[in-house]
């Protein structure tokens, strides 16, 4: 767990620890996936949020044009002001799929017009950034810098991976989330507290 902790890889980790490669990766699905579990878990419901969303795959795919063209994943973040970061794989992009927080919330995202459509579902605490005129606050408060400082830090540590099945994908990208959300702590001592009071 330390290892993990410290982001070594597997193939680092079964060389330090001596363990056959296939239990080492046994373990590490497993601490993956209770972080996965324990991040769902603590998504909020209420409060003010940041919103966007993300593409992450092949850069281009042949023949594929658009928004997620080809096998790129669709991810939507969540970014609580003064709080965390919490994401979730979605099949698209539309209103009612993007509607992740209470309809009480208060929403920051740009301008693109899927986001448009939140008021359509509820949504009267919308308040939109047009990044298209180089606007990145309005000066009261309106941005979405926190989701994009996020999407900054995933990409940088998920491209280290040099692909990711598709399959495995969600388990790093809650992963990469629960690193960005305890960042300046040690992340050893936070897997510990979670893994004494509940083990495998």
């Amino acid at each position: 767990m330390k290892l993990f902790s410290l982001e070594l890889t597997a193939t680092q980790i079964t060389g330090i620890v001596g363990l056959n490669p296939k239990t080492v990766g046994l373990l590490i699905k497993k601490i993956r996936t209770r972080i996965s579990l324990v991040s769902k878990s603590e998504a909020p419901m209420l409060g003010e949020f940041e919103a966007d969303e993300s593409y992450f795959g092949p850069c281009r795919v042949k023949g594929k044009r658009g928004r997620g063209a080809g096998s790129k994943t669709i991810v939507f973040g969540l970014y609580k002001r003064n709080g965390k970061v919490y994401t979730a794989i979605v099949p698209d992009t539309k209103a009612k799929t993007l509607q992740a927080a209470d309809i009480e919330s208060v929403i920051h995202t740009d301008a693109w017009g899927g986001y448009d459509r939140l008021v359509d579902v509820g949504y009267e605490k919308h308040y939109r950034v047009k990044h298209g005129k180089s606007e990145w606050s309005d000066g009261s408060g309106n941005h979405n810098n926190g989701i994009e400082s996020f999407w900054g830090y995933a990409k940088h540590r998920l491209t280290k991976f040099k692909g990711i099945p598709r399959d495995r994908f969600d388990l790093h990208l809650k992963e990469t989330e629960s690193r960005f959300n305890h960042r300046g702590q040690n992340v050893y001592q936070v897997l510990l507290k979670e893994f004494r009071s509940q083990p495998f």
